[in-house]
């Protein structure tokens, strides 16, 4: 048995199934639909893929080596978190029915809830600083690199598909209770306090330094 690999997988693991923004952009979306709770969690899961290509290509090493690159990037990613959570502050705050079948079919077929998780994702350098230090301490001394960091890096993007539509399920799955008018807008608030809270925090982040 190949221990550092179990090992990587459990960090990982931890790693993808941390809450954050990703985790709250999903439940966002599943409460529309399951349909959209599963695309965005599909995007999500697209991002990792450019920020594990990035650190598997190396590239991702010019985020370290130019920190005005890493901070625009990280306020970017941090306005756009930040836009999403004043957005459902504000969905909260209106009086709301639930929402018709064609309604969340028409906010799923039209691409938004993939291209907030991708967003969400991709604006995020921290993911490929994380990927870039952690990767390496896990190829064995002497062994070709590059095969060994796409087989890490398969393992990210296998349980990024893996945990973020069972979260968008699980979400979908408590159905009716979670869409009531009163409990989407309760969710709405919390999504959203917690959205523009990771948003502030991001982009306060950079300009303190």
């Amino acid at each position: 048995m190949d221990t550092q690999l179990v090992a990587f997988t459990g960090v990982a693991a931890a790693m993808v199934t941390m809450p954050g923004a990703d985790f709250t952009v999903v439940v966002r979306n599943a409460l529309i639909s399951r349909r959209a709770g599963v695309a965005c969690a599909l995007g999500i899961a697209a991002g990792l893929l450019i920020h594990t290509t990035l650190a598997v290509a190396g590239v991702a090493t010019v985020l370290v080596a130019v920190p005005g690159l890493f901070r625009t990037l990280q306020l970017l990613g941090g306005a756009y978190v930040l836009y999403l959570g004043v957005r459902a502050l504000g969905a909260a705050r209106r009086p709301r029915r639930a929402a018709a079948p064609q309604q969340s079919e028409q906010e799923a077929s039209s691409g938004r809830p993939l291209w907030q998780g991708f967003v969400t994702n991709t604006l995020n350098p921290k993911a490929s600083l994380t990927f870039l230090s952690l990767l390496p301490q896990f190829v064995p001394a002497g062994s070709p690199a590059l095969p060994r960091t796409l087989e890490l890096a398969l393992i990210v993007l296998v349980l990024a598909l893996v945990w973020f539509p069972v979260v968008a399920l699980l979400v979908d799955r408590l159905g009716r209770w979670l869409r009531s008018p009163r409990t989407a807008r309760a969710l709405e608030a919390v999504t959203g306090s917690a959205l523009t809270a990771l948003g502030l925090l991001l982009v306060l982040e950079p300009l303190l330094i």
